[in-house]
């Protein structure tokens, strides 16, 4: 089977019992230091199965939820996000780090996971009063930039649909967006400890 230590990936076995949140074990670990996430999730994006189980364990909790559209967090929440519009058979809007987006935009101030100051951007023309949106990001874990998000969409007229993320960990940020939306996340709940304390 596969381990967080494995430094090759086998791109086609399955598990014969595959528990939900199977393809986290795919994940790779932080070599490079502490200016770096703990965990790199997108290593799993390249196991077929493993995408697509991780992609249907996030949005099984809407299913006959009425969604709009698939909004995705820049840049990784671009990659779970488009796969989660094309499964619902979405429109994708991209959510972008200020500065790259060419037409009339909404800013929206921030602070990441790491503690820096930034801000985010979306265009004003796709979100309509009362539009639906499924906000999708990678990681959940200060909560912070899912939060700019989420005003975005909200400062906009749109209506937060729910949020989805591989993780949302248990910190003030991530209990705080638990609390208010409807989220769904890949991480067992007798693993939760483990990621909440990044081990």
């Amino acid at each position: 089977t596969c381990s967080l230590e494995s430094p090759r990936m086998d791109l086609c076995h399955v598990p014969a019992t595959q528990e939900k949140g199977w393809y986290l074990a795919l994940m790779a670990p932080n070599i490079k230091g502490p200016n770096y996430a703990w965990l790199d999730p997108s290593r799993l994006y390249c196991h077929s199965q493993g995408m697509q189980d991780c992609v249907a364990d996030l949005l099984q909790p809407f299913q006959g939820d009425p969604i709009d559209m698939v909004a995705g967090i820049d840049a990784m929440g671009f990659i779970l996000g488009a796969a989660a519009a094309a499964t619902l058979q979405k429109g994708f809007l991209a959510i972008r780090k200020s500065g790259h987006l060419c037409v009339q935009t909404l800013e929206q101030p921030y602070t990441d996971y790491s503690g820096r100051d930034k801000v985010m951007e979306v265009r004003t023309d796709a979100i309509t009063p009362s539009l639906r949106i499924l906000l999708v990001d990678q990681w959940v874990e200060t909560g912070g930039t899912m939060r700019a998000a989420i005003q975005l969409v909200e400062r906009l007229g749109g209506v937060v649909a729910g949020v989805a993320a591989i993780c949302i960990e248990d910190s003030e940020g991530g209990r705080w967006i638990q609390e208010h939306y409807k989220c769904s996340h890949c991480v067992p709940p007798r693993l939760q400890p483990c990621f909440d304390r990044h081990q």
